[in-house]
C-alpha cells in the first residue's frame, strides 16, 4: 500500500471474503474430520465478516481524521483484535492467528510500503504464529498451506530483481498493486499444490479421499485479494465434497458443543487454562495476548467451560454449535448432491452463502409446524415433544441461524427464560419475541424481513402477537379435580383459559365459536391422533368465517388454533 489508507485495506479485505462466500458452501461439504470445528468455510467466513465490521466501525468512528490520515499501526492493531474475537471453531481461530501474525508483521516495520520482502515477512510470521497456537499442529492442513506459501515467497524473493522485491517511496498506487498481485498469484500456485499434497500428509484426508477444507479455504481468501487488486481472479480447481465419511482422529466423537468465547481481563495466562478444559473437552485452542484471550473447545458442558474463566475475566461473545446437528445436516446435503448424479470427482458450483441481517429461530415440535415455519424463512428448532430445550441448545440454534442478527420464537412460556438466557450469552444481535404458542409464533413469522434489523422485526411481530387470538384443544392430561372431565376427555382453551369440555367435536365447536368473533380468518393447525377429519372440522366453523386447515404433526394438542 502506498499509504496505509483504511479504503483500500478494505477493498482488500471485501475481496477476500466476497471469494470465500461464493465457494462457502463447497468449503463445508469437504470438512472430513465430523465436524471438528462445525462448517470450516462459515467459522473462514464469520471471522473475515467481523474484521470487515470492525474496518467499518473504525471509518464511522474515526470522524475527527480523514481515512488516509489512520495509519497503518492502527489498522491492523484493531485488524487482529477483530479476528481474534469474532474467530469460530479450529478454522476461524487459526485464520485469526494468521492474521494477527501478518499484522504484527506489519506493524513492527513503520515506514515501509507494503511489498514482495514485507509480504514474505507477513505471511512468515503468519505461519510462525499459527502453528504456535495448536498444541498438536497436524500436517497436511490450513498450517502446512501458508507455510508452503510463505517458502513459496521466500523463494521468490531470492531470484526476481531488486526492482520487483522492492518499493520506493515515490511509487504509485497502481504499481504497488500490481507488484503484490503477481507476489500473492505465485504464492497462490505453491498453495494450490500443498493443497493437493494434503492427503498425502494426513491419513484422515486420504481416507474420506478430500483435501484439507481449511487449506483450501486459505488459498480462495487470497484469490479474492488479488482480486480486489488487479480485478481478476486466479483460476482455482473445484472439489467434489467428501464421498465417505469417516471417523479420524482428529474427530470429536464424544462431545457435542463447538463452543467459542472470550475473555478479557488482565495478566491473562493462555496455557493455565489447557489443563481445566482437557478435563471437560477436546479440541482445545487458547490463544491472545495478556488482555484478551480466544478460547476453542468441545465440550457437552459449554457452561463449565466458561465457568473455568470465573475471576480471570470478563467471559463474552459466547458461541455453541451443535456439531451432532451439523454432522447431519452435512450428510443430507451430500446424499442430495449424490443422488443429483453430482458425485465425487465432480465439480461443485458456487454456493451462494450470504448472510441475511436478521433471521428467526423458531422452537417448535411437529413435522408439518417445521414446515410451516421453514416456508416462512424460520430457522427451526425442535423443541420435543413437551416444547422445552435446554439453553445450550437454544443458543446453538441461534449460531445456525444464518444471519448477524436474530429473533427468537420460543412458541411456549416455559421457553422464554432459556431462551432469554440464550439471548444474553450469543455474541449475536438476539431479540426474544413473547410467542406464548406455535400458532402464535406462526402469525408473528409471517412478518419477518431477512434485510429488516431484529429490533425492526420485533416490533412488527409483536404487532402481528397483538392482532392474533389463539385457542386449541387438547385430550386431558389428568383428571380434573372438579369432576369436570376425566383423562382423555377433550379439553378446550381459548388464550390461556379453559372454555370447554368433554366430547372432542363439541369442544371444538365452542373454541371456534369463542375464538371467531369479529375474525376473518381461523387457522386450525391438526396434531397426532386427532379423533375428527378435516371436512368434520370445516364444518364445525361459524357462519361467515373462513376456516384454513394446515397438518401440523404436534403431539399433545389436537388441534391448535388462530383467528385472525
Amino acid at each position: 500500500m502506498s499509504d496505509p489508507s483504511l479504503v483500500r485495506f478494505r477493498v482488500a479485505v471485501q475481496g477476500a471474503l466476497a471469494h470465500l462466500e461464493s465457494r462457502r458452501q463447497e468449503i463445508n461439504d469437504l470438512n472430513v474430520f465430523p465436524v471438528a470445528d462445525g462448517d470450516t468455510g462459515d467459522n473462514m467466513a464469520l471471522t473475515l465478516r467481523a474484521v470487515l465490521t470492525e474496518l467499518d466501525r473504525l471509518e464511522t468512528e474515526t470522524t475527527d481524521r480523514s481515512i488516509d490520515e489512520i495509519g497503518r499501526n492502527e489498522i491492523v492493531e484493531t485488524v487482529a483484535r477483530a479476528a481474534l474475537l469474532g474467530a469460530r471453531g479450529n478454522s476461524g481461530v487459526i485464520l485469526s492467528q494468521l492474521i494477527r501474525g501478518a499484522a504484527e508483521e506489519l506493524v513492527s516495520r513503520p515506514g515501509e510500503l507494503v511489498d514482495p520482502v514485507l509480504l514474505g515477512a507477513a505471511f512468515a510470521n503468519a505461519a510462525n504464529r499459527a502453528y504456535a497456537s495448536v498444541q498438536a499442529p497436524a500436517e497436511g492442513t490450513m498450517l502446512t498451506v501458508m507455510r508452503d506459501m510463505a517458502t513459496s515467497i521466500a523463494h521468490d524473493l531470492a531470484h526476481l530483481p531488486e526492482e520487483a522485491r522492492r518499493l520506493a517511496g515515490e511509487a504509485d498506487v497502481a504499481t504497488q498493486n500490481a507488484l503484490i498481485a503477481a507476489a500473492l498469484e505465485r504464492a497462490i500456485v505453491a498453495g494450490e499444490a500443498s493443497v493437493k499434497r494434503g492427503p498425502e500428509l494426513l491419513p484422515a484426508l486420504r481416507e474420506a479421499g478430500v483435501v484439507d477444507a481449511g487449506g483450501y479455504g486459505v488459498i480462495i481468501i487470497f484469490a479474492g485479494i488479488v482480486d480486489a487488486l488487479k480485478g481478476s481472479a486466479p483460476e482455482l480447481q473445484h472439489y467434489a465434497p467428501a464421498a465417505r465419511v469417516t471417523h479420524p482422529e482428529h474427530a470429536s466423537e464424544t462431545y457435542r458443543y463447538c463452543t467459542n468465547f472470550a475473555v478479557t481481563g488482565s495478566g491473562l495466562e493462555a496455557q493455565r487454562f489447557v489443563p481445566l478444559l482437557e478435563q471437560i473437552g477436546d479440541s482445545i485452542l487458547v490463544v491472545g495476548d495478556h488482555a484478551t484471550l480466544k478460547v476453542h473447545v468441545h465440550t457437552d458442558e459449554p457452561e463449565k467451560a466458561t465457568d473455568l474463566f470465573a475471576g480471570a475475566g470478563e467471559v463474552s461473545r459466547l458461541d455453541v454449535a451443535d456439531m451432532r446437528a451439523q454432522v447431519i445436516e452435512r450428510e443430507a446435503r451430500l446424499s442430495a448432491v449424490g443422488s443429483d448424479g453430482n458425485g465425487a470427482g465432480a465439480p461443485v458450483g458456487d454456493a451462494a452463502a450470504i448472510e441475511h441481517c436478521c433471521g428467526a429461530l423458531a422452537i417448535v415440535t411437529g413435522a408439518g409446524l417445521t414446515g410451516l415455519f421453514e416456508s416462512l424463512g424460520a430457522t427451526v428448532l425442535d423443541g420435543g415433544p413437551t416444547l422445552n430445550p435446554s439453553t445450550m441448545e437454544i443458543l446453538a440454534g441461534i449460531h445456525d441461524v444464518p444471519a448477524e442478527e436474530v429473533v427468537v420464537l420460543p412458541n411456549s412460556s416455559n421457553v422464554f427464560m432459556a431462551a432469554e438466557r440464550a439471548a444474553e450469552l450469543s455474541d449475536k444481535k438476539v431479540v426474544v419475541i413473547e410467542s406464548r404458542s406455535q400458532q402464535a409464533g406462526l402469525s408473528a413469522a409471517f412478518a419477518l424481513t431477512a434485510d429488516r434489523s431484529a429490533d425492526e422485526n420485533a416490533t412488527a411481530m409483536n404487532e402481528a402477537l397483538e392482532a392474533v387470538r389463539t385457542g386449541g384443544v387438547a385430550p386431558a392430561a389428568r383428571q380434573d379435580p372438579e369432576g369436570r372431565f376425566t383423562i382423555g376427555d377433550a379439553v378446550g382453551y381459548v388464550g390461556e383459559d379453559l372454555v370447554a369440555w368433554g366430547e372432542p367435536s363439541k369442544t371444538l365447536q365452542i373454541v371456534l365459536g369463542q375464538l371467531s368473533t369479529d375474525a376473518e380468518l381461523v387457522t386450525c393447525i391438526e396434531g397426532q391422533d386427532a379423533p375428527l377429519d378435516g371436512d368434520a372440522v370445516a364444518a364445525l366453523a361459524p357462519a361467515g368465517v373462513e376456516l384454513e386447515l394446515e397438518d401440523g404433526g404436534q403431539p399433545s394438542w389436537w388441534w391448535l388454533l388462530a383467528a385472525e
